[in-house]
């Protein structure tokens, strides 16, 4: 009898194992695609309509996407974007998350009710706009960050952890003479790193992707974004250069430079997640455990 559990149960590992591979590698298949497309000529690309390692490697849709300096600067606009606007999103969510965790907030019910609001209902893209319009924020990079500082998601996932916390801690740091923003910076963020660090990357890969935002906020290009920017590269690839000017010499194909639009898109944000990965997970699910 022993045996045979044993053997059911190694069989369901193996099973549970080659459906897990199969799975995996149909998720990492179209991004080796993706680069692999990137990379290649034009003529492999007409012959192969799927392609994972090409047999003529190109630089060519790289060379037509870096052939000035506007995508260097859009990066460098992104880059400041995501920092920037995480750092403040994190820092509001945190102080909104910590008070609201707090047992003996006054109202803390009341302003819970309008934060779950906002995730129902919002003024809409035209009266976001007309206040944008009225603070002054147009053609400012400001306008891609103050009015998205806040998740209301995010916030409730913080505030979930933060009242996971054993409320000894807080009582020992009170008995120690410790004031309510020692007790935040001293004990609850480093104690809820794997929280904060999941919230991070979310308000970072929000930031990083700014889209419409930039389109509707920003009238100067030299203030796009690389996402916006990277667009228009798609859009005007069969043979105009994206700055305006006359491309020089022979395009490269759209697919190609579409390929390669993807993968410098997407590879900041790869580079950042393993060193968040094993925050990831346990981030997520101990923030939900608790309403």
């Amino acid at each position: 009898m022993v045996g045979d559990k044993s053997l059911a149960s190694r069989l369901f590992q193996l099973t549970n194992g080659f459906i897990l591979g199969v799975i995996a590698l149909l998720c990492v298949l179209p991004f080796v695609h993706v680069i692999g497309s990137s990379f290649a000529t034009g003529a492999e690309i007409a012959r192969r309509s799927f392609l994972l390692f090409p047999t003529e490697f190109s630089l060519d849709a790289y060379r037509y996407i870096f052939s000035t300096d506007t995508v260097l600067r859009s990066l460098l606009v992104s880059i400041v974007i995501t920092i920037g606007g995480t750092v403040w999103s994190m820092f509001l969510s945190t102080m909104t998350a910590y008070g609201l965790s707090r047992k003996d907030l006054v109202g803390k019910r009341f302003i819970m009710f309008f934060i779950v609001f906002t995730m129902l209902f919002n003024g809409g893209m035209i009266p976001t706009f007309l206040v944008v319009q009225q603070t002054g924020l147009i053609d400012s990079l400001l306008a891609l960050i103050i009015p998205v500082s806040i998740n209301a998601f995010n916030m409730i996932i913080l505030r979930s952890f933060f009242m996971n916390l054993p409320d000894g801690l807080e009582e020992s740091a009170k008995i120690d003479g410790c004031s309510d923003f020692g007790i935040l910076f001293r004990i609850v963020i480093p104690c809820s790193l794997p929280a904060i660090a999941t919230i991070s990357l979310f308000y970072a890969v929000t930031y990083w992707n700014t889209y419409m935002h930039a389109i509707l906020y920003l009238n100067d290009p030299n203030k796009w974004p690389v996402q916006v920017l990277l667009r228009q590269i798609v859009v005007l690839a069969t043979g105009i250069n994206y700055d305006g000017a006359e491309y020089t010499s022979v395009p490269p194909p759209e697919i190609s430079v579409k390929m390669a639009v993807i993968v410098v898109a997407t590879i900041p944000v790869l580079l950042v997640y393993p060193f968040l990965q094993k925050y990831f997970a346990k981030g997520a699910l101990i923030g939900s455990m608790k309403g």
